[in-house]
């Protein structure tokens, strides 16, 4: 008698999982072929990281604000005597050059902290997720507008420019030394 209970418990439970495997076979299939098929990436979601270089005028307050410290920014200060000066996208004059703008995307949370810093927008967040490397150096990215020669055409610019106001400023302050005072009059 045990033997047949022992078959009919078999028989019982393979019914009942075939019973289950029959309800899903003809059910809506509910699994997403990934790369073919994707989940709609909602709005406010926080992927990816861009920068729009013509907003950015390199206040550095993102990076300031970053928990983490994945954000790099080097500047150069504009030279007045700049025979190819920029404006921003509001019309202004750029004051400041962006030698180096870097993100680590190894390093960085998504927090969102640097695109509500940046004054100008020009920090924001992406609806790309997808960005696996091999290798941790591909995760950092470099946005530039500059190239290295263009750089240091600037640099020059604006020493030579430092150079001139420290001349005039010293032939000032000795023309100013050299005039009576009018104390001595």
């Amino acid at each position: 008698m045990a033997y047949f209970k022992t078959i009919w418990s078999g028989l019982a439970t393979a019914f009942q999982g075939m019973t289950i495997t029959w309800k899903h076979i003809f059910a809506k299939k509910v699994t997403i072929q990934y790369p073919n098929e994707r989940f709609p990436i909602p709005d406010g979601a926080r992927n990816r990281l861009t920068l729009e270089m013509s907003r950015c005028t390199g206040c550095t307050l993102c990076a300031t604000a970053c928990p983490v410290n994945c954000i790099t920014i080097e500047t150069i200060k504009a030279s007045p005597d700049d025979p190819n000066k920029d404006y921003y996208h509001t019309g202004k004059e750029r004051k400041l050059w962006l030698e180096k703008y870097e993100i680590d995307f190894a390093k960085c949370c998504f927090c969102g902290l640097c695109t509500q810093a940046c004054p100008t927008d020009a920090v924001t967040h992406t609806k790309e997720f997808e960005y696996s490397e091999y290798n941790r150096d591909k995760l950092v990215y470099q946005f530039h507008t500059l190239t290295p020669e263009q750089i240091e055409e600037k640099k020059r610019l604006l020493a030579e420019y430092q150079q001139k106001q420290a001349a005039e400023a010293a032939a000032a302050a000795a023309a100013k030394k050299d005039s009576p005072k009018e104390d001595d009059k």
